[in-house]
């Protein structure tokens, strides 16, 4: 009989190749977690170099001449005479300003001054009146003013826009990129960081150089804050009911499984159903943030509710049979012992519920969100919460859709300032855990 005689320090063939079963899977995951760095990189690459350019924007500078005969004939000062003079009656007052401009700094260009003022943007002769209206005291002073340029213009200072490309372009033309090559040497035009694109609201297709954010940044703040003074109490309660107090039957196992059902229900099935009930039957109004909220709250309860009841399932039951030992009540129990344990878990499924409704859009789009363009800010709460407006994701949709590349620039912006907001919510929820979770 021959026996094989093997060391105990050697190893078997079985166990060299569980070993290069186990170093290939490490291979695996180790490809696997790189290419999910690689394109989490690229990802966020792409968006920061096509969005950063958004928060900048060009201006141009030029002494505007305030002729009081024009804006001001009968001389008196009076608010209602000068609100008579409309924006047809401040173009010529800028075109007036560049031939003064191309004569004192002695450009060269074969534009006439009507061509010449189209490089700024459509909303400046509207900007000087309310410039000149908030003021009546500029009337008949040279002042300087800071216009938009057109977004073409705007684009060729960025590299969005080139020569080659605007050959056949009714926008602008190279005599004008030829002026503009010169104001830039003389300090005229200059790229500034762009305020009105986090402050301001959407604008027309006519003036994309003047759309901002802001209006619907408003927008998704009330919103978010209808879904949080409804989510929250509702969720916690239906939570602690059925993990505290429900009896174990049949029916409380339908709702259960109908919770976790809704969690992954698409949410365009909550836009429809706040369509239905919401507006076709309530008859809210459409695109107010109150509707929209009352819409991503049905989508953020499941969410809620499943996180509560997990955090009130984290906890031992030796804390409840304590707090009945010592005679307090279910109640007591619950609300004195069981809950300001599971807090932490609570709050941070509450922020990544809000999280998850912030970015939300398909939702919005069905109650006609996309459907109205904000441009002022609301004045108070209740104008907020009922009047129409916009949020972050639809004005995001909403300018990716349009044809100008300026608009498209502004929605990479969008998605930055989004982006922002979701990285901050998830770190707070992150950090909120961390700062009050208990072990035991």
């Amino acid at each position: 009989m021959k026996i094989n005689k093997t060391s105990l320090s050697s190893i078997s063939s079985l166990s060299q190749k569980r070993i290069a079963a186990e170093k290939r899977f490490r291979l695996y995951g180790l490809i696997g977690i790189s290419i999910g760095l690689l394109m989490l990189i690229i990802l966020i690459g792409t968006i920061l170099s096509k969005g950063l350019n958004a928060f900048q924007q060009t201006f141009i500078t030029i002494e505007i001449e305030l002729i009081e005969a024009k804006l001001d004939k009968k001389g008196n000062r009076d608010l209602a005479d000068i609100k008579k003079v409309t924006t047809f009656g401040y173009t010529p007052l800028i075109k007036k300003s560049f031939e003064v401009l191309i004569s004192k700094e002695n450009l060269v260009t074969d534009l006439s001054s009507k061509n010449v003022s189209k490089i700024l943007s459509k909303s400046a002769a509207s900007e000087l009146r309310n410039f000149v209206l908030k003021d009546l005291n500029l009337i008949g002073q040279t002042v300087s003013f800071e216009f938009l340029t057109n977004s073409w213009i705007d684009g060729y200072l960025k590299g969005r826009v080139t020569r080659e490309t605007i050959k056949n372009s009714k926008n602008v033309s190279p005599e004008q990129l030829d002026l503009v090559d010169q104001l830039v040497e003389l300090g005229i035009i200059k790229k500034k960081f762009n305020l009105g694109f986090l402050l301001g609201s959407d604008a027309s297709d006519m003036r994309p150089e003047a759309a901002g954010f802001g209006v619907s940044m408003v927008g998704s703040f009330y919103m978010m804050l209808v879904v949080l003074i409804l989510s929250l109490p509702i969720g916690v309660a239906a939570s602690i009911y059925l993990e505290e107090f429900a009896p174990r039957n049949w029916i409380t196992d339908v709702i259960e499984v109908n919770i976790s059902n809704l969690a992954a229900v698409p949410s365009i099935v909550f836009g429809i159903l706040g369509l239905a009930v919401f507006i076709n039957f309530m008859h809210l109004p459409q695109s107010a943030p109150f509707v929209g909220g009352m819409v991503l709250t049905l989508m953020t309860l499941p969410t809620i509710i499943i996180s509560t009841r997990a955090s009130l399932k984290s906890v031992p039951p030796s804390i409840r049979d304590a707090a009945l030992g010592v005679g307090a009540s279910r109640m007591q129990t619950v609300f004195h012992h069981v809950l300001p344990l599971a807090a932490p878990g609570i709050l941070t499924g509450t922020i990544i519920g809000l999280a998850q409704a912030l970015g939300e859009t398909a939702p919005l789009l069905l109650i006609g969100m996309i459907g109205y363009i904000a441009t002022n800010m609301p004045t108070g709460i209740i104008e907020g919460l009922a009047s129409p407006n916009s949020a972050m994701p639809a004005q995001i949709y909403e300018w990716a859709k349009r044809s100008d590349p300026a608009f498209y620039e502004r929605a990479w912006g969008g998605i930055i300032i989004l982006l922002v907001f979701l990285i901050t919510m998830n770190t707070v929820a992150v950090i909120l855990r961390r700062r009050f979770e208990r072990r035991w």
